[in-house]
């Protein structure tokens, strides 16, 4: 016996059966036993009795007789389709001399065969397989317009042999079908039908074990319901255990919550990691399309509430922050992708403004920009908001500034820093935060006196508020010693730098980049003043950005070309005029916390 294990549409059916005529003839009996029910399969035996010539065969004898007669047709094969755990099908297989001299193949989505048979794991296409059968499959596809779709179908081969017969039917342009399923997935996967199982379409694949949930697992089907709402990428199980209030009643007791998240990965409806749980995309799109209007916003409430509660608020500050947020980002993307639910219209918009934040600190401002636009709309549509106004409208100042429009910036944060001058007390950090970032501003704009007014207001405030050794000091520290550097007061910039330097090696792990761009910063003060430690400090920030950001980051890039021109220096002159460029690397991403 072997068992074939894998996702639904996968193409097991389509592999035993190519198999069975492949190997034809080798067999003198072959049979086909569709097994999802197992109710019905003794009664498929009894009609495989009648092909044998056993007349007047019950039901409750058909398997018996059915394979003691095979043994005088082997060798022989079976192939149940679809079958369930061994357990309900363990009356239909073979035991003892009874199985000798034939073969089976056993189909499933479900585990916990591999102490019955050898197991065969099939997964979806290799991308260039899904890029192959569309390209053959359907005129005028391109590989680039084939990818894409591939993409979408999460390369599951159904899905694709679905979305050939439905251009090929239909007569519709690759790049139409492109925009269709990309805007409208759910509804696609119930169209089209693959030439040889007409009957069987991506959206109905998975009804029977939903069903089957609902009736013996409730809570599983409920998690389902959930990750249904959630990107198709690895889901942290945290996510619904780690909030004070859990999204299921299951993650209250241990037990309960492994057979919870154990179902879906048996029924395979997801594949379970050590702390994750991944679902694919097509088995997402045909929950959601099931799912009730009522359970969806339900289900995108609770969460949006889950989410916020789950990702660093303070993205500048937490050490795990960038890791915690790159697991989560792209699930916050999917849960406020669209207009939100009244019951969570103000959650939506501190998501939305936070991950803009964490996006902008990773440099991604073309996604982080259109984010905190959306979060600024939602906070001014519900009023009685003026501070989290503020907070968006500060983000998006930073976003501007650092897509090089300080011009377009400055408005925005003078907009800021009034309204949390006219809400908040006048130390708070709040309003450190918008002083330092206007400082910026009026700094790139050449306005150097005003920025430095500026940046030592919000430095005051902050140590007042902090302390003297805060990461968040160092912030202001770093754009003071900006302004001073060009102003070519080199020496007061220097300490400033040392200082903040020494604050963020006590508060980041070795390789943080806002060490990288502080000792990228001191490497141009420390030029300056004719220091030939210049190149060293400018090599240990560019091995650091190398390491968190890549060698083909722009970043990375200048970064190395620095340390190049600091040790090829040939004069002070020369190397002072080469260098300027390193303040922008030491600069950019200093937005602060999130929640200011």
């Amino acid at each position: 016996m072997h068992v074939v294990h894998g996702l639904g549409g996968v193409g097991k059916t389509q592999l035993a059966v190519e198999y069975a005529y492949r190997y034809r003839p080798e067999y003198r009996f072959v049979a086909f036993v569709d097994a999802e029910d197992p109710d019905l399969v003794a009664s498929q035996f009894a009609s495989l009795a009648r092909e044998l010539g056993l007349a007047e065969v019950s039901s409750e004898q058909a398997v018996p007789r059915v394979y003691g007669e095979l043994m005088n047709h082997e060798p022989w094969l079976i192939i149940f389709d679809n079958g369930e755990r061994p357990g309900p099908l363990v009356d239909a297989l073979p035991s003892g001399d009874l199985g000798r001299n034939g073969h089976v193949i056993v189909t499933t989505r479900l585990r916990g065969w591999s102490g019955r048979a050898g197991v065969l794991d099939l997964d979806v296409f290799p991308r260039r397989e899904a890029v192959e059968l569309l390209t053959r499959r359907v005129c005028g596809m391109t590989t680039a317009v084939a990818d894409r779709i591939a993409e979408h179908l999460g390369d599951l081969p159904l899905a694709l042999e679905q979305a050939a017969g439905y251009m090929d039917y239909n007569q519709t342009a690759p790049e139409d079908y492109l925009a269709l399923v990309t805007s409208r997935l759910e509804d696609m996967i119930a169209l089209g039908e693959p030439a040889d199982r007409r009957t069987v379409v991506v959206a109905t694949l998975w009804q029977l074990g939903v069903r089957r949930l609902e009736i013996e697992r409730p809570q599983a089907k409920r998690l389902l319901q959930l990750c249904a709402l959630l990107a198709p990428e690895p889901i942290p199980l945290g996510l619904f255990t780690g909030s004070t209030e859990p999204l299921l009643a299951a993650a209250d007791d241990p037990v309960a919550w492994d057979t919870t998240v154990g179902a879906l990965a048996g029924l395979g409806f997801a594949r379970r990691g050590p702390s994750s749980l991944v679902v694919h995309r097509l088995v997402q799109a045909a929950i959601r399309a099931a799912m009730p209007d009522d359970a969806r916003t339900d289900a995108r409430v609770r969460l949006c509430r889950a989410l916020l509660a789950a990702v660093p608020h303070d993205i500048h500050g937490d050490r795990d922050a960038r890791s915690r947020w790159q697991e989560l980002v792209p699930h916050v993307l999917v849960v406020t992708k669209d207009e939100p639910p009244t019951e969570c219209a103000a959650e939506t918009a501190t998501l939305l403004r936070l991950a803009s934040a964490f996006l902008l600190s990773i440099g991604n401002h073309s996604v982080a920009l259109p984010l905190c636009e959306r979060a600024l709309a939602i906070d001014a549509s519900l009023g009685q908001r003026d501070a989290e106004i503020g907070f968006d409208l500060i983000t998006l100042a930073q976003i501007h500034r650092d897509r090089g429009a300080p011009e377009r910036a400055r408005p925005v944060a003078e907009r800021a820093l009034s309204l949390h001058e006219s809400c908040l007390p006048a130390d708070s950090p709040a309003i450190a935060t918008d002083l330092a970032t206007l400082a910026r501003i009026r700094h790139l704009l050449g306005d150097h006196e005003a920025a430095v007014r500026l940046a030592e207001r919000a430095l005051q405030i902050d140590e007042a508020a902090y302390g003297p050794d805060d990461p968040y000091v160092s912030f202001d520290l770093i754009a003071l010693a900006s302004i001073n550097l060009d102003l070519d007061n080199h020496a007061l910039a220097l300490p400033l730098i040392s200082r903040a330097l020494r604050i963020r090696e006590a508060s980041y792990a070795p390789d943080h980049l806002y060490i990288g761009y502080a000792l990228l910063l001191k490497a141009r003060a420390v030029h300056a003043l004719n220091d030939p430690s210049a190149a060293e400090f400018a090599r240990r920030g560019a091995l650091i950005l190398d390491t968190r950001l890549g060698k083909t980051h722009p970043k990375t890039r200048d970064a190395f070309a620095l340390v190049d021109r600091l040790l090829n220096c040939d004069s002070c002159c020369q190397g002072q005029g080469e260098v300027v460029a390193a303040g922008n690397l030491a600069i950019t991403f200093t937005g602060r916390r999130p929640d200011h």
